[in-house]
Parts: structure tokens; C-alpha cells; sequence
């Protein structure tokens, strides 16, 4: 039986990835900053780990209580929507800790049981704002373009252990808590500059106007991890949604 950790496990796609690989006879590691027990069918295959992947004595500790690892699916992030102007460098350097530099440490706390095994697969869930520039998301765009560079060099070091890279990039996903804590460290931030008022405007209004069959379905980034994991011909990035396949082609 093989082994997956998911990071961020708590809510949203990591919630559903779990899920996914548990009805699919795998083991699951799922982590979370709160643990919950509650949240997932009660399995001897399921361990439910607390990890905060900007601590690195959380993540030594996760991953010895999760013995080998096949998978590591890196999707633990948190999301911000504000202009640069209105980004404070605390919430820039919180973003990337999470974000950028969790993937990293991640990896690296994995990645020594893999090439020592000559086996192996990271998935690094990223994002599709990577692949067309919008306003109010640089921070945040940043952010997950350095793990998509991250990424691609990673994968060629790793390919001569037999280890295998991959980047799912979901599109937008209203069902996920993104908005929601984006919204709110906004709210405690004071709000969007006066100044980009008509360009907030003209963003909500865009997303107002999006079909809702044209977004990212949990389900849609569900499929693209486990295509990752499983599917060793898999190209080195999946976009996962109506309208992250639209920006990728």
C-alpha cells in the first residue's frame, strides 16, 4: 500500500485530495495547523498529523510520524488579494513563508527517503494566475510563479534518482476558502488603497460576470494530482479546471 502526505489538508483541495486517495486504498497522511478529526472518513489507513510548514520543527516531527512517504502533495497556502501599494511587507514575507519557502522545506524533509528509495513523487499545487498576470494578485502570483521555477529545476536534479515533479495549476475556485481569507486579512489590513478603487471595481465586476462553467472544480484538481501521482508519462505541468486549460494552451 502506498503512502501519501498532503499538506493543508483541513479544507478545500487538500481536503478533497485526501479523500480521494484514501477511497482509493491508499494510505493518507493528512496535515493540518489544527488537526480535526472529523473532517475525513475514520480509517486505519488515515493519520491525521498537525504540521505548520513555515516551522521546521513541525515539519521534522510530521515526517517522522509519517514513516515513508510515496507521494508528497504540496498544497498548503494561504491566499491575498490587494494592490502592491497595499500589501504590507509582513503579509509579503507571510505569503512567500507559506507558499514559497513551505513547498521548499517540504521537499527537502522528504526527498532524502525518496532518492535513497530510487522512488518517489512531489505534486506542487500552484495556481493558474502563474500563467496570465492579474491585478491585486502579485503578491500572491509571485508567490506560486517562484514554485513553478522551483519546480522545473527540481525535477531535473531529482530525474537521475528516479524521482518525479510535478506542478497542478487550478484555476479560480470560488468553493474554496481562498476568497474567504483573502477577504479577511484585507479587512484587518485596513482595506485596498482609495487610489485602486476603480481598479477593485473593475476585478469584482470581472468575476461577477465568469460563468460559473467556466471555473476550477475541486474535483478537477483532485483528478490532476492523482494523474501526477500516478501517471509517470504525466507532462511536468497539469492545469486543473475549464479555465486554467483555457490559459494553458
Amino acid at each position: 500500500m502506498k503512502t501519501v502526505l498532503v499538506t493543508g489538508c483541513s479544507s478545500g483541495f487538500g481536503l478533497e485530495i485526501g479523500r480521494f486517495f484514501l477511497a482509493h486504498g491508499w494510505k493518507v497522511i493528512a496535515t493540518m495547523r489544527m488537526p480535526r478529526q472529523d473532517l475525513l472518513p475514520i480509517s486505519d489507513h488515515l493519520k491525521i498529523v498537525a504540521l505548520d510548514v513555515t516551522s521546521p520543527e513541525s515539519i521534522r516531527a510530521a515526517v517522522e510520524t509519517a514513516g515513508p512517504v510515496d507521494v508528497l502533495v504540496n498544497n498548503a497556502g494561504i491566499g491575498w488579494l490587494n494592490a502592491v501599494e497595499g500589501t504590507p511587507m509582513e503579509i509579503a514575507r507571510d505569503v512567500f513563508e507559506t507558499n514559497t519557502l513551505g513547498t521548499i522545506a517540504m521537499t527537502q524533509a522528504v526527498l532524502p527517503q525518496m532518492r535513497e528509495r530510487q522512488e518517489g513523487v512531489i505534486v506542487n499545487v500552484t495556481s493558474s494566475v502563474t500563467l496570465k498576470s492579474l491585478p491585486l494578485l502579485s503578491v500572491y502570483t509571485a508567490s506560486k510563479a517562484a514554485v513553478n521555477a522551483f519546480t522545473e529545476s527540481v525535477a531535473l536534479e531529482l530525474e537521475p534518482f528516479n524521482v518525479r515533479v510535478r506542478i497542478v495549476l487550478p484555476g479560480r475556485a470560488p468553493e474554496t476558502r481562498f476568497g474567504d481569507t483573502a477577504r479577511s486579512r484585507i479587512q484587518q489590513q485596513g482595506g485596498f488603497p482609495e487610489a485602486y478603487s476603480s481598479v477593485v471595481a473593475d476585478v469584482f465586476a470581472s468575476w461577477e460576470q465568469q460563468s460559473a462553467t467556466a471555473l476550477t472544480q475541486p474535483v478537477d484538481v483532485v483528478e490532476a494530482v492523482w494523474r501526477a501521482a500516478t501517471d509517470p508519462s504525466c507532462p511536468l505541468r497539469i492545469p486543473a479546471g475549464v479555465d486554467a486549460e483555457a490559459l494553458a494552451v
